[in-house]
Formats: structure tokens, C-alpha cells, sequence
């Protein structure tokens, strides 16, 4: 039976919980039980709030709705507000609970309704259901002759007493004794009045709760409503509209919605929040003037209003999509977003790019860079030629005087990236050296198209060379044709630019070489998405087998290890298993400690996007260790990236940057990683290398981790953890 009632109510406690937190736009457990506790200083209100979003959830169950929506609360939050509206409002009896039963019920279908409304234009519902259902019930229940209104609330002392004790009265006597300015004992009622209790006790703590979820929300919630306190005073409006039924919690629910989560935290969407104050002042003096003939309150009519309108409105901007910028993955946490956000930007800004690599095989120099000396000129600046150089830096051998004196001459020329061949010329005579045919400036030429407006030109290359035709598809690393001396060419090389039409003679646009090595004596820089500069020494990267096998992570694939620390006695296993979505998103699962690592896998490098889960797990360590490999072997090249701040902080440093993380980051985490040495055999290499995650405040290292990676046979055969004088050491086994 127990088996059953699961299997038809998953994770049912979780969905009554996450119904209370995504009040508070949250999804805090610590936040949850106090919300609870504070729900429950009216008995009643929060035995009907409780008892709305038992029936709203298991309904929604029975029914048959999204399971993840039920889990995550939000065909809950509508349904608890509703029961704790009435519950403050009526006696308790059995007439009472079949009407709240139904009304839970009706709220949540209209829950559902908005979902589908509102839904489709990418804005989200938040609490509209709660204000049709308790005005629908109102306005009923004023016929319903058995229900009687509660006079709870004029002897709060004794409901105190009831509820804690003597120990109870004394700690709410102690704040009221605090003598508070008026402006801060309406801001902790108005926070108590969200979960329709009026006292100051209530607001205090939920002050703390969203205090201890969140810095930036708790800050918001201050900004937002001392603003509009302001804003009253400087007007000369009437207070009384914020403290009668403290419906000044509209100012704090309102910041804290644009403020820090649907808007990634910032100096412009705090200042959003700031310049939204009078509009929301309005709407509730205009919005009570209207309900007020109905003889119902306004609730939390404004801060619905104001919300749904501004990110409507953000919809239709034709610029300045960043200022501010709305957040893309939601993590419940402005925190979070906002650190994985900075993260984000400083990974990947340049992936808005399509990695363009180098069109040849092995080490080039760049004769002539960017604004070159002889031909890259005014619209036509943004290009590169390519020439192969020996250790004296001489591009030929012998006299120089015929072209197959040259190194890059017949050399194959590969294509830079997917697309397909726009354009050939192949008509054109290779000229003899220190000759150029002015009149076929270009020479042999093809281009090709890699998406709308992107398109790779090379020029001078070999007269019946080519390997490809007009319309062709053609993959990144296709030979195309071979280095010649055509066109505009004194001697053999290459010209190679990015280009937005697919006409030869095309100007040239900014672009950057996706990925590659810079070589100088014998020392390696990695580079990605830059921009080779004239007498750069550049090649591809060249892929170790053994190190893309075994960062080639396969959907379905089982990766077991046996680990062993320096400071337990026994070892354990570990197992993870690499999963993917319909949308080609792919990590490395856990379930022992329901960890994830997403994880992508772009040409020549593998790195890490995102962690969820147990941060004491060997799965976080691997994320740490293994968060940007290169699988090209390079001895003593340095990668260097960075963690998002919050990852690996101690939480007394993050609790003070949470405070300022919206204008200014004074820590930060970096990753670095460097290959040591390689054992290479004709069917198999051996590759150690090394990698480190740090945190630092400032410029004092506040942790370090340091990992040693052992790859053999195409597998992580080894992987070692060292962190305060402790050593973990995981070595891969064969699964069962």
C-alpha cells in the first residue's frame, strides 16, 4: 500500500514544502520551516494554509499535472496563500473546511489556466491565481450564512501565550519595547502580512529566514520598501496606505522579483527596482479606489501588476538586452544566479562565435597580420597570410627561386569549419616567384558558407587542386586544396579571412581563430578565440588519442572507481553514469550522493559547465579537477579558467561578497591545469598532468586543491585529491 500511495504521490512532502518557500521566491529548506513556524502564530490561518496545499497538491497529483511543477511548489504557493487568507478571516468548523477544500481546489485549476495563459508569452503566473480565488470565495462566502467571521487577533498577548508561553509574550513585548522608528515596524509587519500575519513578531522572522536564503533578497526587500516610504513621505502621500493591512509588502515582493530573480542582481536592476517604487505607488491607490466598492482588499494586486507588466515590456527591447539582463537559468537564488552569471560571461563570451580553426595542418607563421604593411588595408584589414618557416625563420629552402623551393607550397589546405562551398575559382596560373598577376587579384580562391552572414574566404591556392565542388558539404579538417602562388603572390602562402557576403573581393570582418596553439621556442600558449598577430608561430590543435578517449564521455557509459583516502581505512566504490536530455545536454551522474556534472565537449577541448549535488562528493572533486582539459598533449602548457565564486568559498566570505556581489567582487576562483609528461608507445600514450582549483580573496589564497590525473588506455586510470594534508586517491575499475 505504501509502495502505491508513492508511486501516485511522488515526493509529496517536498511539494508542500517548495509550496511555501516559492512564496519567497525560494527554495531554501532552512526558509521553508521557518515560513512554517511563522504560518502557524495564527493556529488556524496555518492549519487552512497546511490543509489548502495538502488538497491543491494531491489533486494536482490525482489529476494528472506536471510532477515537476507539483514538486517544485508551484501549483502550491497560489492554493497556501488562498487557505491562509480565509483562515485569518473565518472560525474554524466543518462548513468552513468544505468551502476551503473547495476553494484550494479552484485556485489550483486556476493555476493551471494562467499556466497555459500567461505561460505562453514567456511571463510567469505568480500569485494572479491567488487573488481570483480569494475574491471569488470572498464575494461568495458573503451568502454563506454557517460561516463566521473570526475576531482573532484583538487579544494577540493571550494567542501568544497559547502558542509559546510566557517565553513567547516576553521576547514580542522585548521588540515592541525596542522602540521602533514607524517606518521599520511597518516593514516587519508588512513582511509577517505576506503570510497574513500582522504581527511584528512575524515580520522579524521572516527577516531572518529570507536573511539567512539570501543577502541580496534581503536587501532588496529593504531598498524596496524604505524607497516607497520615502517616496510617500516626499509626495505627501498618505502612510496609511502602507500600513492598512500592510499592503507595503507589494514594494517588497516587487523588488525582490525584479531586483534579483527574474533579473540577474545588478546596479541596473536594483536601480529598476528604485525608479518601479512610484509605479507601484500608484497602482495601489488606484487599484484600492476601484476594489474598494467591491468591499475587497487589494492584496498583492500591485506587485502582480508591476511584475508582469515590466517583464512584458523587456520583451520589446531592440538594445541594451544586458542592462538588465534577465535570467536565462533559473537556480532559485539571486546569488546564484548572479555568480553563475559572471561565470558564464567570462567563459564564454566568445561562444557566440562559431569556432573558425586555422585552414592547414601543422606549424604556420603569420607573414602579415591585422592592418598588414603590403595588403590588408581599410575594409579589407581583417585578414591573415600564412607561410611555413624553419628554425632560422626562412620561408624556403635552397636559392628560393622556384616554387617548390617553398615549405608551404602543394601543402593541403583544410576546411576551417562546417559548412558548405558558396564559391571556386580554379582558372588562375600559379606565378613564377617575385611575379603577381594583378588583373586575377585573388588568385584560386574558394569560400565557404558556415551560417547566415559567416563565411571563410582562402586565397591564392593551387590551379587543379581542389578536392571539393560548388554546393558541397564539407566538415571541419576536409582537405579543400593545396597552398599555391596564384593572383596577387609573390611566393607561396595562404590568405585567409572572415567575411559576411559570399562574394571574392568581399570585405573582411572581425573575427577570431576559435582555437589554437601559439609556439615560441619550445613553449606552448594556448589561445581561444583571439587573433594571431604577425610573426606568431600557430597551429591546431593536434589530438592525443588517448586523451580524447578518455574525456569522450558517451551517453549510457558506466564509470566505476575504487576509492581510498589517506585518512579512512577502508575504500569505497563509486559509480557514475554519463546521461543525457532530448536537447543534447550531457552530465555525469551519481546517484549514490544525487550529484551531477554537466559537461561539453567541443573539438580538442572538454570542460565542465554546471554542478548540482554533494559538494563532499568524488564527482564534485572530478569537476573540480577535470573542469578544462585540452586533449592535445603539450608539454607544460598552462590552461588557466575560472569556478563560479560561489562554488568553492567559505560561507563566511561569501556571506559578506553576497551583500556587494551586485556592484563589486572583491574574491574570485580560479582553475589552472598543466601537462607534465607523456609515454608514448605505437598503439598507446601515457599522460600525466596536474591541476589546481584555488579561492582567493583579494590576493591572499584563502584554499587551494591541487589534483594528479594518470590517463592510460584511453581511460582516467588514476586521479588524485590533495587538501590539507589529506590524499584521496580514485583509480578506475572495470564495471560489473
Amino acid at each position: 500500500m505504501k509502495e502505491k500511495i508513492r508511486l501516485i504521490f511522488p515526493q509529496f512532502i517536498e511539494s508542500i514544502v517548495n509550496s511555501y518557500t516559492q512564496v519567497f521566491f525560494s527554495n531554501s529548506r532552512i526558509f521553508a520551516a521557518i515560513l512554517i513556524i511563522v504560518s502557524f502564530f495564527d493556529i488556524w490561518a496555518g492549519l487552512s494554509g497546511l490543509i489548502a496545499v495538502l488538497s491543491a497538491n494531491a489533486t494536482a497529483y490525482l489529476v494528472g499535472f506536471n510532477r515537476f511543477n507539483i514538486k517544485s511548489g508551484y501549483y502550491g504557493f497560489n492554493p497556501l496563500l488562498v487557505g491562509m487568507g480565509l483562515g485569518i478571516y473565518y472560525n474554524m468548523g466543518p462548513e468552513y473546511l468544505l468551502v476551503l477544500l473547495f476553494a484550494s481546489v479552484l485556485t489550483l485549476f486556476i493555476t493551471v489556466m494562467l499556466e497555459g495563459v500567461i505561460g505562453k508569452y514567456g511571463l510567469p503566473y505568480l500569485s494572479v491565481s491567488f487573488l481570483f480565488g480569494i475574491w471569488m470565495v470572498t464575494m461568495a462566502s458573503r451568502q454563506f450564512s454557517a460561516l463566521s467571521i473570526s475576531e482573532r487577533g484583538i487579544f494577540l498577548s493571550n494567542e501568544l501565550y497559547e502558542m509559546g508561553g510566557s517565553s513567547f509574550v516576553a521576547v514580542y513585548d522585548w521588540i515592541n519595547s525596542l522602540n521602533m522608528h514607524e517606518s521599520v515596524v511597518i516593514y516587519f509587519r508588512s513582511l509577517g502580512a505576506i503570510f497574513f500575519q500582522y504581527s511584528i513578531f512575524a515580520g522579524f522572522f521572516i527577516s531572518i529566514g529570507l536573511l539567512i536564503y539570501s543577502r541580496i533578497a534581503f536587501m532588496l526587500s529593504l531598498i524596496g520598501f524604505f524607497s516607497a516610504y520615502l517616496f510617500y513621505q516626499f509626495v505627501g502621500g498618505n502612510i496609511y496606505e502602507l500600513s492598512y493591512s500592510y499592503i507595503g509588502f507589494n514594494f517588497i515582493l516587487t523588488s525582490i522579483a525584479i531586483g534579483g530573480f527574474y533579473l540577474i542582481p545588478s546596479k541596473h536592476s536594483f536601480l529598476w527596482v528604485v525608479l518601479l517604487i512610484p509605479l507601484i505607488s500608484i497602482t495601489i491607490t488606484s487599484s484600492m479606489a476601484v476594489l474598494n466598492l467591491f468591499q475587497l482588499p487589494i492584496y498583492s494586486l500591485p506587485f502582480n501588476l508591476i511584475v508582469l507588466l515590466f517583464l512584458y515590456i523587456l520583451k520589446f527591447r531592440e538594445r541594451f538586452y544586458n542592462h538588465p539582463l534577465l535570467v536565462f537559468h533559473q537556480q532559485f537564488s539571486p546569488e546564484k544566479n548572479l555568480y553563475s552569471q559572471i561565470n558564464h560571461a567570462e567563459r564564454f563570451r566568445e561562444h557566440k562565435f562559431i569556432p573558425v580553426l586555422l585552414p592547414f595542418w601543422g606549424e604556420w607563421t603569420v607573414t602579415q597580420g591585422h592592418d598588414g604593411e603590403f595588403t590588408h588595408k581599410d575594409g579589407w584589414a581583417q585578414a591573415w597570410d600564412f607561410e611555413i618557416t624553419d628554425d632560422e625563420g626562412s620561408t624556403y629552402k635552397g636559392g628560393g627561386t622556384v616554387r617548390e623551393d617553398y615549405y608551404c607550397y602543394n601543402k593541403p589546405v583544410i576546411c576551417p569549419a562546417d559548412g558548405r562551398v558558396e564559391e571556386i575559382v580554379n582558372n588562375v596560373e600559379d606565378n613564377d616567384i617575385g611575379d603577381m598577376n594583378l588583373d586575377q587579384n585573388w588568385g584560386n580562391t574558394i569560400i565557404i558558407r558556415h551560417d547566415e552572414k559567416l563565411f571563410t574566404k582562402i586565397s591564392h591556392l593551387k590551379k587543379d587542386s581542389f578536392r571539393v565542388h560548388v554546393g558541397e558539404s564539407v566538415k571541419t579538417g576536409d582537405i579543400l586544396a593545396n597552398c599555391g602562388n596564384s593572383g596577387r603572390s609573390p611566393e607561396p602562402h595562404i590568405h585567409f579571412q572572415v567575411q559576411t557576403t559570399p562574394f571574392i573581393g568581399s570585405k573582411t570582418t572581425d573575427y577570431p581563430i576559435g582555437h589554437y596553439i601559439l609556439h615560441n621556442n619550445e613553449q606552448f600558449q594556448f589561445k581561444s578565440f583571439s587573433r594571431p598577430a604577425k610573426g606568431d608561430i600557430v597551429s591546431n590543435i593536434a589530438k592525443n588519442n588517448t586523451l580524447d578517449k578518455a574525456f569522450h564521455f558517451v551517453p549510457g557509459q558506466l564509470i566505476k572507481f575504487r576509492v581510498k583516502s589517506s585518512q579512512e581505512e577502508e575504500q569505497k566504490d563509486v559509480l557514475w553514469e554519463v546521461q543525457s536530455d532530448m536537447y543534447n545536454n550531457t552530465w555525469l551522474y551519481c546517484e549514490k550522493t544525487n550529484s551531477r556534472a554537466w559537461f561539453r565537449h567541443e573539438g580538442n577541448i572538454h570542460f565542465f559547465t554546471h554542478f548540482e549535488g554533494d559538494k563532499k562528493s568524488l564527482l564534485f572533486y572530478f569537476f573540480l579537477g577535470a573542469y578544462k582539459i585540452l586533449t592535445g598533449f603539450y608539454k607544460n602548457i598552462h590552461i588557466s579558467d575560472q569556478f563560479p565564486v560561489h562554488l568553492l568559498n567559505r560561507k563566511q566570505f561569501i556571506f559578506l561578497q553576497d551583500f556587494i556581489a551586485p556592484f563589486f567582487m572583491f574574491m574570485k576562483s580560479e582553475y589552472g591545469m598543466e601537462f607534465m609528461k607523456m609515454k608514448d608507445s605505437i598503439t598507446d600514450s601515457h599522460v600525466f598532468f596536474q591541476s589546481n582549483a584555488k579561492v582567493k580573496v583579494g590576493n591572499q589564497v584563502t584554499r587551494r586543491i591541487d589534483f594528479e590525473f594518470e590517463i592510460e588506455s584511453k581511460k582516467i586510470k588514476k586521479f588524485v585529491i590533495h587538501e590539507n594534508n589529506r590524499r584521496t586517491e580514485a583509480t578506475e575499475i572495470a564495471t560489473e
